[in-house]
């Protein structure tokens, strides 16, 4: 049985499209239901608008696509590449006098030796090999290595401790919020320094450093410091060694085509040259 509007609606000669008039029937049943009506009253106001919805959406109305584009929200424009702290700006961070010791070390252990910030908020003290420079990361299988600068700063931050975290909060937990054991430093009662609250602490300090005025995030140290090497004359396979990354695509923002292999800094786990086959004296 046709509905009233289609009895009044000229025939072109031209078979209706099952599938939108399925769709216009839906649509219309779905207008009567939101309007508090029965089945068999679909053809009032709120249901026709509700049909049109349902013609538009089968393909029946020129300007879908038109209402559809405006009803949605725009995407946000990709953001351009993302530019590393300038190396003069980082030593004047480090040079701070008003930086906290727990600070200086953890930033700089980031930058000098490229790892996540999750991968060194997880340090334990019985995790550092002071005198190899390197630490191992629990769980990843992974080694951190850093360099002179972060040598130096971890000795005194370690103190005495001979186990717990090594980045710890300022005061103890409150008796409501007792961390894990495996949080909780057992010579000082303290707790792990958790990842928002040194990620806040490095956006306030670097604020006056950022065009945008908001402070760099922990993760840009990581990528300064790629970026860095990278213009040295770091290879992928070299920064790789460094950073912990699996996959040389996921390097390709630091590393440009056809860069030097030699670098100004030795690197911490140097590929293995190959022996070179001596060429025969021509007769």
């Amino acid at each position: 049985m046709k509905s009233a509007d289609a009895a009044d609606e000229p025939n072109t000669g031209q078979t209706a499209d099952p599938t939108a008039s399925r769709a216009v029937d839906r649509a219309a049943a779905t207008g009567a239901r939101d309007a508090g009506l029965g089945a068999d009253r679909a053809v009032v106001p709120d249901a026709d608008r509700a049909a049109a919805t349902g013609a538009r959406v089968a393909g029946l109305g020129a300007d879908w696509g038109a209402d559809l584009a405006a009803a949605l929200d725009r995407r946000p424009e990709p953001r351009g590449r993302v530019r590393p702290i300038a190396r003069p700006h980082l030593e004047d961070l480090w040079a701070r006098p008003d930086i906290a010791p727990r600070e200086r070390a953890l930033w700089l252990l980031l930058y000098e030796s490229a790892a996540p910030a999750e991968w060194a908020l997880s340090l334990d003290v019985q995790d550092l090999d002071l005198p190899g420079m390197s630490a191992v990361v629990r769980g990843r299988r992974r080694r951190i290595r850093w360099e002179a600068g972060t040598a130096a700063l971890l000795p005194p931050l370690v103190g005495d401790r001979r186990r717990g975290p090594l980045f710890l909060t300022d005061r103890r937990p409150g008796p409501g919020r007792a961390p894990a054991a495996a949080g909780l430093c057992p010579h000082t009662g303290r707790s792990r320094l958790s990842y928002e609250r040194a990620e806040h602490l490095f956006k306030r300090a670097t604020r006056d450093l950022d065009p945008l005025g908001e402070g760099y995030t922990l993760h840009r140290l990581r990528h300064s410091r790629l970026a860095h090497l990278a213009e040295d004359g770091w290879t992928a396979p070299m920064l790789m060694s460094l950073s912990g990354h699996t996959s040389a695509r996921t390097l390709r923002e630091f590393v440009r085509a056809g860069q030097p292999a030699e670098v100004t800094a030795g690197p911490p786990c140097p590929p293995a040259e190959r022996p070179r086959t001596p060429t025969r004296p021509t007769a």
